[in-house]
């Protein structure tokens, strides 16, 4: 079963496909109204469940639309409105749906909810996100880096700030496509060890650094996420600010990388781990990697169902 899990659970010539696949139907699209559906309807006939757990702007509304586009039907479900894993099962849950839909996509907590989804749906299950990883997320990243700079290969990116989950898929994503990566932020927050070394097996260059000005030189990306989670409590807010501060994405960072794309996977807090002039300037490739959700998800769809 093709299922979209994490970056290194998928092979990279699939990956590579995936970005050919996106930035083709991107260009298909050129000056087109976002509701027009794409030349091809490879959806045609089929419904996919959107399922969240966690709040969501982007992923609800690119898939969602992604799926239109392509001729299908969304069913979308919040934790609130379902079982999942409280009075039944996640696997009983995934029987059930893979007899109703031909896709699932899951914005969840655990990642053990969207393992045991997987396992046990008949259905291809993508990974929406989780607290580990966010794979889609790095497709739409790695779509606007190569818009931007051309190919990956050789590159060398830069993560500023915490090595949560989507830093996680990033030097998953090192690994799978031949590019450095840098993680830039303080010791208490560096990334799982564990993702770290299965992508230095797999042949990645792979960098701690702590100094974020000696991080960033030369840089052909620089990437960042918000500080704080949204059930931090104010203790844990203070602490962060206080351990991250060093690591804003700002004028300083940016003139030591003068070429470099800025990414953030959103939604960001101005003032905080970045700065209105690097959101908003011209190194900024924030907004793109945004609309470029809706066409890496949408390859990522056709990639599950073989269409």
């Amino acid at each position: 079963m093709p299922h979209f899990l994490d970056i290194a659970a998928t092979p990279p010539a699939d990956l590579r496909a995936m970005l050919d696949q996106a930035a083709a139907m991107k260009a298909a699209r050129a000056g087109r109204p976002r509701g027009a559906p794409d030349d091809a309807q490879p959806l045609a006939g089929r419904i996919v469940a959107l399922i969240f757990e966690k709040p969501s702007t982007r992923t609800r509304v690119s898939f969602d639309v992604g799926v239109r586009q392509m001729g299908g039907q969304t069913l979308v479900l919040t934790g609130s409105e379902m079982q999942l894993g409280q009075g039944e099962s996640v696997a009983d849950t995934a029987r059930v749906l893979s007899r109703y839909v031909d896709l699932i996509m899951i914005r969840t907590f655990a990642p053990a909810t969207l393992r045991e989804l997987a396992a046990h749906a008949s259905v291809p299950v993508i990974n929406g996100l989780t607290d580990a990883s966010h794979p889609c997320q790095i497709m739409a990243d790695l779509q606007t880096v190569e818009e931007r700079l051309g190919p990956l290969a050789g590159r060398r990116a830069v993560w500023l700030g915490d090595g949560n989950n989507v830093c996680a898929s990033w030097i998953e994503a090192a690994a799978a496509f031949g590019f450095a990566f840098t993680f830039a932020g303080p010791e208490a927050l560096e990334p799982d060890p564990e993702v770290v070394a299965a992508a230095r097996a797999a042949g990645a260059e792979i960098a701690i650094e702590h100094d974020p000005a000696r991080a960033v030189a030369g840089a052909d990306v620089l990437i960042t996420d918000s500080w704080l989670s949204m059930h931090d409590d104010r203790n844990a807010r203070d602490r962060r600010h206080n351990l991250l501060a060093p690591y804003q994405v700002n004028a300083a960072l940016l003139a030591a990388a003068p070429d470099a794309a800025v990414l953030h996977c959103l939604p960001a807090h101005r003032g905080e781990e970045i700065t209105d002039a690097a959101m908003d300037g011209p190194q900024s490739a924030v907004f793109d990697a945004a609309e470029n959700r809706l066409h890496a998800q949408k390859a990522v769809m056709r990639w599950c169902l073989g269409v």
